[in-house]
């Protein structure tokens, strides 16, 4: 592939600078030539012959790409490839308070979808502790929790564990991360919307798909157990 860029280049996307192109160049120099996690990449010197930059651009988008967590320098080796925390950079953006209410809805509709479509692997590796465990955390709901709008410690209690049981550090990471959100939008009144109740599942409900039902079953009371959020969101 030709990295190489002449002046008309830079010209198609004024929205792109040059360290922008040249950033993505890197990340096609790298595929192309199946870099992974602990490869070694080329010297300074040779990568900006190759991309045809000088090399004061090239370091700042090699230094583009360390603060993203795809490069790091290591004593007598040289730059290597790095394996990216792919959730960091969300993190360190996620600030509920500057978000536009687009984007907060977005995100809370993102948690149902996870929620909605987490039951095969919950139910590969549900315990009956932890069933025992869920029971206990909805124990002390009353039994028209449809009544309720919202309880942001008892979601986090329930819904925390659900992502607990899945097993997968990711879903458990990203649910952590979210929080903040989930309690800013509610607290916020996007979702203090009135609606018509329809067929609605409870914490407790949930529990008993589990203990006796399926994942489909699941995926079911989930959906129900959200209708009343779908409909203040839509």
């Amino acid at each position: 592939m030709d990295y190489v860029h002449s002046q008309s280049d830079f010209k198609l996307n004024e929205n792109l600078t040059l360290v922008d192109k040249v950033e993505g160049d890197l990340l096609d120099f790298f595929n192309d030539k199946q870099f992974k996690a602990g490869d070694v990449i080329p010297k300074e010197i040779e990568l900006a012959a190759q991309l045809g930059v000088s090399r004061t651009v090239l370091r700042e988008a090699l230094m583009r790409l360390r603060m993203r967590g795809m490069l790091d320098t290591k004593k007598k080796r040289g730059t290597v490839i790095t394996n990216p925390d792919l959730l960091s950079l969300i993190e360190k953006t996620m600030y509920p308070g500057i978000l536009d209410n687009t984007t907060l809805r977005d995100i809370f509709e993102l948690r149902m979808v996870l929620e909605i479509g987490m039951g095969d692997l919950l139910f590969e590796r549900v315990t009956q502790n932890d069933i025992d465990e869920l029971y206990a955390i909805v124990a002390n709901e009353p039994l028209n929790t449809e009544d309720l709008l919202f309880d942001s410690e008892q979601e986090v209690r329930f819904h925390g564990k659900l992502y607990d049981i899945t097993g997968n550090e990711t879903l458990r990471r990203f649910q952590r991360m979210l929080l903040p959100i989930f309690k800013y939008v509610h607290e916020s009144g996007i979702l203090k919307k009135q609606v018509q109740q329809k067929k609605f599942v409870s914490h407790r409900g949930i529990v008993d798909v589990i203990q006796h039902g399926t994942p489909e079953a699941f995926r079911n009371a989930m959906r129900n157990h959200f209708e009343n959020h779908f409909q203040r969101l839509f």
